[in-house]
């Protein structure tokens, strides 16, 4: 099994985004906190088609 790039970024941008969106909490800014909110989202989803890509290119080895 390999991991692509996508995978990888969609991990580190869930992260970034959970930092902003706790931060944005702890100081009671909003849009920092929401912007946190989106960034994860897009790492979620980032992620699941580095991995869904990941998995057709095992099974079209296979």
């Amino acid at each position: 099994m390999s991991i692509n790039k996508n995978r990888i970024t969609g991990a580190a941008k869930q992260a970034v985004g959970a930092t902003k969106e706790a931060v944005g909490h702890m100081v009671g800014d909003k849009s920092m906190e929401i912007s946190g909110k989106v960034e994860k989202v897009e790492g979620k989803l980032q992620s699941a088609a580095g991995k869904a890509s990941d998995t057709l290119k095992d099974l079209a080895k296979s």
